[in-house]
């Protein structure tokens, strides 16, 4: 796209000129207006500049394509057009983005939708009096029980690290590429659903109060009125 956008704006030009030419036109000073102006151009237009070579080693590299689903920073979407000064991308919730290929270039992209399958890891907290491996168990229970997950490769489960008021378990599931939404709010549902079936607490931090002593609990009376 950004190769017939050049290839048509440098047509023009030249067409431009053999037309003036053939009317008689003295092109020998139009050009030399042409370069001065040109080259004050040049200096105004750096950044322009700049981004039109951003754009050509994207297309050389080729980080993505029209239709890619990419995320630069803390933003993501569909890549709609690679123009000769920027990259064109629409949200999951319809908002239109332009982003300059300098920023591009600048920044880490990650294309999501370069691979047929991806994995969506969850972080999941629980208390501690519950027993690992029965909270395994349900875990992978509801990922091979949902619908948009997929058996192979394996859901993989770990408990990760001992948090402040929960042990903390990773669930990784793996799924199609255009099924990332629906994975990423169905499994949580499933998950909240099933603990509360089980009994398996999901915590919350808890503060404790005290007046000094290292034992003895900040007094509390309840007064009835």
């Amino acid at each position: 796209m950004l190769l017939q956008k050049l290839i048509l704006y440098v047509g023009s030009i030249i067409l431009l000129l053999v037309v003036l030419g053939h009317m008689g036109v003295d092109l020998t000073a139009l050009l030399g207006a042409a370069g001065i102006a040109g080259i004050a151009f040049g200096f105004a237009s750096q950044t322009s500049l700049s981004n039109i070579i951003s754009g050509l080693f994207l297309i050389s590299e080729k980080p993505f394509a029209v239709g890619d689903w990419i995320q630069v920073g803390e933003m993501d979407g569909y890549v709609l057009s690679i123009d000769l000064l920027s990259v064109k991308l629409r949200k999951h919730n319809n908002e239109y983005v332009r982003i300059p290929n300098e920023t591009l270039l600048k920044s880490d992209v990650v294309n999501i939708s370069r691979f047929p399958i991806r994995r969506y890891d969850f972080t999941v907290g629980v208390a501690y009096k519950e027993n690992a491996e029965r909270v395994h168990a349900v875990l992978m229970e509801v990922a091979r029980s949902n619908r948009y997950t997929l058996h192979e490769p394996e859901p993989q489960i770990y408990l990760a690290r001992f948090g402040n008021s929960a042990i903390e378990f990773i669930l990784g599931v793996w799924h199609a590429r255009e099924d990332w939404l629906r994975v990423r709010y169905t499994i949580l549902e499933e998950i909240k659903a099933r603990f509360d079936a089980e009994g398996i607490e999901i915590p919350f931090p808890h503060l404790s109060l005290y007046t000094g002593s290292a034992t003895e609990p900040f007094p509390i009376r309840l007064v009835q009125d």
